[in-house]
């Protein structure tokens, strides 16, 4: 796709770019030579006229999510091309290409320099989703360089971005197959299997960004009592069963989510006794719950999703957290999460830390957690820092 319009930038306001951090802010742009339409690709220049970036328009704050800092076009090989050097990322860092494990998050946003999209792998199944109008646009240009690459590699690739692209751009999308049908719908993860609901589930199915946390989760699971709040599909808890715990109980509010815990624990450990599941509001749950824990994980969703949620938020987080820490047992280990990208890690290690005070316990940090690494942070777009997590040993 060729630009349609040219943005020029207020004088100084190239500096971010120069930067190569990946967004123009519509208090950047001093004037508009065209009429580009929402998703259209624009260029970018300075105020001497200099080129610097193209990129997707869009109405809003963020004014362009830049493609390139290079003059070349958007096209077929270009969409090619970042995604070989995404798959080539996964290839290096171990999460493609083994026998164990057939799921993964095969383009990250920013992240792997393509603002406004996310494309997971589920076996022979890709999820994408658009962030953007301007990559819902592309969505067909995508799918046709996303199975050159991966010829017999993929058998469907699943559209899924109802939710998530701007509800004010009027689009009437809906979800569904761009390519091929998707007869299955179990995945591999670190030799663990799970059904992957990419029809109705959360996010694009799965919670595939929790799985080096739940690995290291599955190391102190042995011989424990786990409670496993806000389970969803019990990533959680089917790890901490392969781990050897005595007793698991997952909770969710949605009955879905209860059916989905089940039958993947039942895909993994059939008639397995030492894990039941419950259809209960969290906080409910942990203000009458009668049996002890002594490893809790707290995982819910996002608390704050923009800046003006903040303070509710890490109220949220902090009255959670307290609530937990006061019933866990003595030697209990707790895995707190937020997965709101408005909430950084110091404002949520605070909210976490007023809650073990409001306990009176005694509380060490065990590990600081984060995203996995096929969920990359662009070094130029700090923004990108969106999962952390704490474990903690209480006395």
């Amino acid at each position: 796709m060729n630009p349609t319009s040219t943005i020029h930038l207020k004088r100084g306001k190239e500096e971010s770019l120069l930067r190569f951090h990946p967004w123009i802010f519509s208090g950047a742009v001093h004037h508009i030579e065209g009429n580009p339409q929402e998703g259209d690709i624009v260029d970018v220049r300075a105020a001497d006229g200099q080129f610097l970036a193209r990129g997707h328009w869009q109405i809003g704050s963020i004014a362009v999510r830049v493609l390139t800092f290079q003059d070349r076009p958007v096209d077929h090989a270009f969409w090619k091309e970042r995604l070989s050097a995404a798959l080539d990322a996964r290839r290096s860092i171990g999460v493609y290409g083994r026998e164990d494990n057939d799921m993964f998050r095969l383009v990250h946003g920013e992240g792997d320099f393509l603002p406004g999209l996310v494309i997971d792998i589920y076996g022979r199944t890709a999820v994408m989703q658009a962030h953007s109008v301007g990559m819902h646009l592309c969505r067909q240009q995508l799918v046709d360089a996303l199975t050159d690459l991966m010829d017999r590699q993929l058998d469907a690739v699943y559209y899924k971005s109802e939710t998530t692209l701007p509800f004010k751009a009027s689009l009437g999308q809906e979800n569904g197959f761009l390519y091929g049908d998707g007869n299955g719908d179990v995945a591999r993860e670190n030799g663990l299997l799970f059904h992957i609901d990419w029809l109705k589930g959360q996010k694009t199915g799965f919670f595939v960004d929790q799985r080096d946390n739940r690995s290291l989760l599955e190391q102190y699971s042995r011989g424990r009592n786990v409670l496993n709040m806000f389970c969803y599909t019990g990533g959680f808890s089917v790890y901490a069963l392969r781990g050897g715990a005595c007793k698991v109980t997952s909770v969710d509010s949605s009955a879905k989510a209860i059916e989905l815990v089940n039958a993947n624990v039942e895909l993994n450990f059939p008639g397995d006794t030492r894990h039941e599941a419950v259809a209960e509001d969290a906080f409910k749950f942990l203000s009458e719950m009668k049996h002890p824990y002594d490893l809790v994980i707290l995982d819910p969703p996002a608390f704050a999703k923009h800046k003006d949620a903040l303070k509710n938020a890490l109220r949220g987080y902090t009255k959670l957290n307290a609530k937990a820490l006061e019933k866990i047992q003595p030697g209990g280990i707790l895995f707190t999460f937020s997965c709101s990208q408005a909430v950084n890690k110091d404002q949520f290690r605070m909210a976490v830390f007023t809650a073990a005070a409001i306990s009176h316990r005694r509380v060490r940090i065990l590990h600081q957690l984060h995203q996995p690494a096929d969920h990359p942070i662009n070094i130029y777009h700090p923004e990108g820092e969106y999962l952390k997590g704490l474990v903690l040993y209480v006395e």
